[in-house]
């Protein structure tokens, strides 16, 4: 082929492909209105007044989809992306066009939508939100029932007649029994944060409620994130369904910046602290694993001046609406709350969200995050973690596609110039009222006719920014834990043992004497019974404790073995703790709970039970040198003593010799006492 005929035949292709890049460029740049997706005229006056101007990528995806007969969705995208628009406006659209309702029985309205919510929050903001969209339209009522609110109440709505259930699977099966909710002409189902549903152990609760609805309608599913469990799920209660993915899945936020402090565990609030302090107009989320641990740390804000508020499932219903109102309307600077308690919580500029310490799922993480940083705007993610959650950083850094930063606590001085900043920018901003503080002005200047003005600018910061010179003038020291081996040197480690025998559990006693770490200062450390073959890990461990201990305890470095398992404690908390854990009885085994050095010896004594009567002595991690000391025309051991090599027999058997210094702990850990033989 000429040279020349070559050329024109790739300039064709570039320039095939170059038209069809700028053709999917203009449709990207043409953006799409509502009208165009076909939203009613009603709907998009109302939605107009509410500030939506263009659609979202959700919105723009699901919406005309929606809108058709009988199409099952399954719609990933993150929160704050406007999910609760994409299904609503469809449902609301399809009802206005409909007949007006069937008359039931008695005569009232039968719903045609039913969409179900983990939490009773977020039930309520949908409630709401659909309100908004709905302004509008004539004759659709829209009642949300979820437990801890009135069932008396709830059933008089009902029974007036609504067009659309909002509703917790819990009280919805309880309506459902009293012969309330009918849901005979419900062609409309969501499930909304339905990963958060089947996680709290709905699944049987939604199996129950879509039994009761006909088999044709149509199914929504939404959702954040998308686990190969859901996936799995969902194709038992949707036919046929389009998955609409706006970003990729498991993804974390597009706007969200995410940030870890390493401390030690006793450091952690000291932490949160500066973090708070060092950011003046924060305005965020502090999320906790357990209720006790957020109330406690509400507690302690509250204690320190900090306008903070608790949110959690010990809350009556009357108070969690009234903290949920503070909040949004800025009163309450900082929420702290459970991951339940928050799920799916809409909240406007919200600036920061805290994790005081990494949940387990990484799902709970992504639905943490997404918190801050919607509708396009920038946030920050924040986690404080010690140093035993550190691989949770890399496990969550590969699942969303985000790196986090390694940060630094700021500093006293940081922090005390912020704050003088903050206070100094507060009194710029004053605006006075001369006429209102005209008549005080003689009294006023009398007061202050001493005063240069000098002195009393400093006094007027002092006012607002002294708490802050007061606590960090003696502030304690937060010292970031050192990594004491590379994460080259920990893969090459020497792991435990696995198995049951007593070789094995011999070794694990080795390895553990081998890679034992010192007790955190301030903390005891405990011997507890059960090891990872129990299906012990840190999860489990926490829920055991606050199962059996009464109120908060605090939990340092946990070890955990193969039958075995060493967590530290606070040295004041030792005693309860042991006496809390001790005795009962965790999957059928009796639990016992020790202090380290008790428990290494009732560890031998579990162990020689469970190998049906093998030698106790194997179960000290020295057998191999046991036996090899006991073949004939072996020799014997060395023992090396200030450098010098000795018989070890030779030491033990001139029972006259004197010995230089204290005798030796033997309780303590690297020394092994033989039991004698009977």
């Amino acid at each position: 082929m000429p040279r020349q005929r070559k050329f024109a035949l790739i300039e064709r292709k570039v320039t095939k492909k170059s038209c069809n890049f700028a053709s999917e460029l203009r449709k990207l740049l043409i953006l799409k209105t509502f009208e165009e997706l076909g939203v009613c005229e009603g709907i998009r006056r109302a939605i107009e007044e509410m500030g939506f101007v263009q659609p979202m990528p959700v919105q723009e995806e699901v919406i005309p989809y929606l809108l058709g007969n009988k199409n099952d969705v399954i719609a990933l995208a993150q929160t704050g992306t406007g999910k609760t628009a994409a299904f609503g406006i469809p449902v609301l659209q399809r009802i206005a066009s409909k007949p007006r309702p069937q008359m039931g029985e008695i005569g009232r309205g039968l719903p045609h939508a039913l969409i179900l919510a983990p939490t009773r929050e977020l039930c309520l903001q949908i409630a709401d939100d659909l309100r908004d969209f709905s302004k509008y339209l004539d004759g659709i009522h829209i009642e949300a029932v979820y437990g801890g609110a009135s069932i008396e109440q709830q059933i008089r709505a009902l029974r007036k007649g609504v067009q659309v259930i909002v509703a917790t699977p819990g009280r919805l099966i309880d309506l459902m029994k009293r012969g309330v909710a009918r849901l005979d002409d419900v062609y409309n189902v969501v499930l909304d944060e339905a990963d958060e549903m089947l996680n709290m152990g709905f699944s049987e609760s939604i199996d129950e409620i879509l039994a009761g609805v006909p088999e044709d309608r149509n199914t929504l599913l939404f959702s954040a994130t998308m686990s190969r469990e859901i996936e799995r799920i969902a194709k038992g209660y949707l036919h046929d369904p389009k998955e609409i993915v706006v970003g990729s899945r498991n993804e974390g936020a597009e706007h969200v910046n995410h940030i870890y402090y390493l401390v030690h565990a006793k450091d952690k609030y000291l932490a949160l602290k500066r973090i708070v302090d060092y950011y003046p107009k924060i305005y965020a989320i502090i999320f906790c694993r357990t209720k006790v641990e957020t109330q406690e740390i509400a507690d302690k804000l509250i204690r320190d001046g900090y306008n903070a508020e608790s949110l959690h499932g010990d809350l009556s219903q009357q108070q969690r609406d009234l903290t949920m109102q503070k909040f949004r309307s800025h009163l309450t600077q900082l929420l702290v709350a459970t991951d339940v308690a928050a799920r799916g919580l809409d909240v406007d500029d919200l600036t920061h969200v805290i994790n005081y310490g990494l949940p387990d799922d990484i799902e709970n993480y992504t639905h943490r995050s997404g918190r801050t940083g919607r509708a396009g705007k920038k946030g920050t993610s924040i986690s404080i973690i010690h140093t035993r959650e550190k691989f949770k950083v890399k496990r969550i850094e590969k699942e969303i596609g985000k790196e986090f930063v390694d940060g630094t606590l700021p500093s006293p001085h940081e922090i005390c110039t912020k704050q003088l900043y903050k206070a100094i920018d507060e009194i710029e901003k004053i605006d006075v009222d001369e006429e209102q503080i005209a008549p005080f002005m003689t009294d006023i200047n009398r007061h202050f006719e001493y005063f240069d003005k000098e002195d009393i600018i400093k006094k007027i910061v002092s006012l607002t920014f002294g708490r802050f010179l007061d606590y960090y003038a003696d502030a304690p020291e937060i010292e970031k834990p050192v990594d004491r081996r590379s994460e080259r040197a920990k893969e090459r480690a020497p792991q435990p043992p696995k198995g049951g025998g007593a070789r094995e559990r011999g070794g694990e006693r080795a390895w553990e004497r081998k890679n034992s770490r010192t007790t955190e200062k301030g903390f005891k450390k405990l011997f507890i019974n059960l090891g990872k073959a129990d299906g012990f890990y840190p999860g489990e461990v926490m829920q055991y404790i606050n199962k059996h201990v009464r109120g908060r305890v605090e939990v340092g470095h946990i070890d955990l073995l193969n039958t075995i398992s060493y967590i530290e404690v606070p040295e004041r908390d030792a005693q309860l703790v042991m006496r809390c854990l001790d005795g009962t009885t965790y999957k059928g085994r009796k639990v016992r709970c020790n202090l380290e050095e008790s428990g290494r010896e009732k560890a031998r004594e579990r162990g020689s039970e469970r190998t049906k009567g093998r030698r106790r002595d194997e179960m000290d991690g020295f057998e191999p040198f046991e036996k090899k000391s006991k073949r004939k025309n072996s020799r014997p051991a060395p023992f090396r003593d200030n450098g010098k090599k000795n018989d070890w027999r030779q030491f033990f058997q001139n029972n006259n010799k004197e010995l230089k210094g204290e005798i030796p702990d033997f309780s303590e850990e690297g020394w092994a006492r033989r039991r004698p033989k009977k």
